[in-house]
């Protein structure tokens, strides 16, 4: 039996979409603004997307983040994918990570995203 998808069965409003993605606000954000980018189609593997869907991804990126610096007034963004459960992967169907940051949120942010593994955070 395959494994349940929540973003094949979504009943959240979308942000935006175009024909081949969709983008929502995460339901358990780590900051103001905190949204998913989603492809249409269900896929695991962020690497087996197609060109179409990678292009349509990242067309969308950039419009939430237009939308987000108007609504929220972000200083700046984090931007990731977990790929794969050894990576944080929890929901298996590709989601882009896209996360408005706020001067002061956190009290040394250097290293970013290299926080997934916080003992090689800081350099």
């Amino acid at each position: 039996m395959p494994e349940y998808c929540p973003f094949c069965d979504i009943d959240r409003q979308t942000i935006t979409e175009n024909a081949h993605a969709f983008a929502i606000y995460d339901k358990y954000p780590v900051a103001p603004g905190h949204a998913l980018i989603i492809p249409k189609r269900h896929v695991a593997d962020y690497f087996e997307l197609t060109e179409e869907e990678h292009t349509a991804c990242h067309q969308l990126v950039r419009e939430v983040r237009l939308i987000l610096m108007a609504e929220q007034k972000p200083d700046a963004f984090n931007l990731g994918v977990n790929i794969g459960r050894p990576a944080g992967q929890t929901v298996m169907h590709v989601h882009i990570h896209l996360i408005p940051r706020y001067t002061g949120d956190m009290t040394d942010p250097r290293g970013g995203v290299r926080g997934v593994i916080p003992e090689k955070q800081k350099y």
